[in-house]
């Protein structure tokens, strides 16, 4: 979609690798102009020169989503550079213990559940508040098959992943007449370190290691890019409050 995003300022938390990075270079190609949020700063610089270099606009901000000061600067740091806020792809998240219920420990629970629903929220608060100033934007949050179906041993991560729709779902009936849409995108099994990382744990995901989708393949991250792409674009300007799955079939069983 070339200049699906012209000129508009987005911002992608998790961007320094896997379905972030992804995006992060397919928005550059449609237009946007981009601020890269990761906790990971070596990357994250490294990708922001690769876009400038190639003649995009983007710059990085370490940042922990689950810090709100974290937060607010980072869209700060977002309005300064490109004078507004029209869109974000809260992306950020991380994994989960392997450990059944009654082996879980507290810090377990608490450490994903701020990255992945805490975060969240963070993200959506600081974006809402600076898109208010500016006449609307577009909000695309990250959620996942586990936002629908449950996952052996992944309690804290399907719980926090459950959590992102019912946020996406209250921001969109909050803002709609603001002109903010608010939608998630429920990846399936995709070919990133933090998936990659969750199978080698183990068996917790065993159906979605084994088949991950009705295609017997995991996602291409450019394949989750896209369709958050026409989440953040006006061709899906009549869409809001949804969960659109990108999971190769993987729920339709």
């Amino acid at each position: 979609m070339p200049g699906a995003l012209d000129g508009r300022s987005i911002i992608i938390t998790g961007a320094a690798s896997g379905i972030g990075a992804a995006a992060a270079r397919l928005f550059a190609a449609a237009g946007a102009k981009l601020l890269l949020a990761d906790m990971n700063a070596k990357a994250g610089e490294a990708l922001a020169r690769e876009l400038t270099g190639s003649g995009s606009e983007a710059r990085f901000v370490r940042t922990n989503v689950a810090e709100e000061a974290d937060v607010a600067e980072m869209v700060a740091v977002a309005v300064a550079a490109f004078g507004r806020l029209d869109g974000a792809f809260n992306n950020a998240g991380i994994g989960y213990a392997a450990k059944p219920v009654h082996e879980l420990d507290l810090a377990d629970w608490q450490r994903t559940v701020d990255v992945n629903l805490t975060g969240v929220f963070l993200c959506v608060k600081h974006e809402i508040a600076a898109m208010l100033k500016t006449g609307g934007g577009a909000i695309v949050n990250t959620g996942s098959i586990a936002s629908l179906v449950g996952l052996e041993t992944a309690v804290e991560y399907v719980s926090s992943k459950h959590g992102v729709i019912g946020l996406t779902k209250t921001a969109a009936l909050d803002y709609a007449a603001h002109g903010i849409r608010v939608n998630a995108l429920l990846p399936g099994t995709t070919s990133t370190p933090l998936a990659h990382a969750a199978s080698a744990m183990s068996a917790p995901t065993e159906r979605a290691v084994q088949k991950p989708s009705l295609f017997d393949r995991e996602a291409d991250p450019m394949e989750i890019a896209a369709p958050a792409l026409w989440l953040l674009s006006d061709a899906s300007s009549f869409v809001t409050g949804a969960a659109l799955t990108a999971d190769g079939g993987y729920t339709v069983p």
